[in-house]
């Protein structure tokens, strides 16, 4: 599950993008003009922004320009070589041309983010740096000892980093838990987290929902 912005100011094709996207699992945010992008990505962390270029506001590719580590993929309603060379320079991982079939967009969109998930190798937060290929640790550049389930905890919360996430959802997407009415071994192993990686602040409880891993 990726976290993805789109953003597009014809309500209906961001509509449809984001049901789509849903349907195959990715979580998905919109925005309907550059302003409102803008605030966005100053203030959360996307794995993949799926970006119209011709935007009420603030244009694509100016928009592009507040854009960093992470993974851009252009919307046009024409096939424009120069276009396409400009958004490319800027850094655009792909480039989507309207009308466009739907399973083309997901089949885009899945080969961009292994892309981005084959660079990624490691996490660094404060003291705290996670090697994700060989599921290591470190604290200080010492190895903590995590159990398995407070790895996979661990790499849920940073995938959905700045992003509040239930018990149940967090049940869910670390241990593949069908919520059953008691979400504690939730609750005890954040708090293992907590103690163990020094992310007291970090791992901020959200009042009625769950957690949120802020960076």
């Amino acid at each position: 599950m990726a976290n993805i912005l789109i953003v597009e100011d014809e309500v209906p094709i961001n509509e449809l993008v984001k049901c789509n996207l849903q349907l195959v699992g990715h979580r998905c945010h919109q925005a309907f003009d550059g302003n409102e992008a803008l605030d966005m990505i100053k203030n959360y962390k996307y794995d993949l922004i799926i970006l119209d270029i011709m935007l009420p506001a603030v244009s694509g590719f100016e928009l592009m320009k507040h854009i960093e580590n992470t993974a851009v993929v252009f919307l046009t309603a024409k096939e424009n070589i120069e276009d396409k060379i400009h958004g490319f320079s800027l850094g655009a991982e792909d480039y989507i041309v309207k009308p466009f079939e739907m399973l083309e967009l997901i089949a885009r969109v899945n080969v961009v983010l292994r892309r981005q998930q084959g660079c990624t190798k490691s996490f660094q937060l404060d003291k705290v740096q996670v090697i994700f290929d060989s599921h290591k640790v470190y604290y200080e550049n010492e190895l903590v000892e995590l159990t398995p389930q407070e790895y996979e905890l661990l790499e849920v919360l940073i995938q959905n980093r700045n992003i509040a996430l239930s018990r149940e959802k967090l049940l869910e997407l670390a241990w593949d838990y069908s919520y059953l009415g008691d979400t504690r071994t939730v609750d005890v192993h954040v708090q293992k987290l907590r103690k163990k990686l020094g992310w007291e602040e970090r791992i901020r409880t959200v009042y009625k929902l769950g957690y949120r891993l802020e960076v």
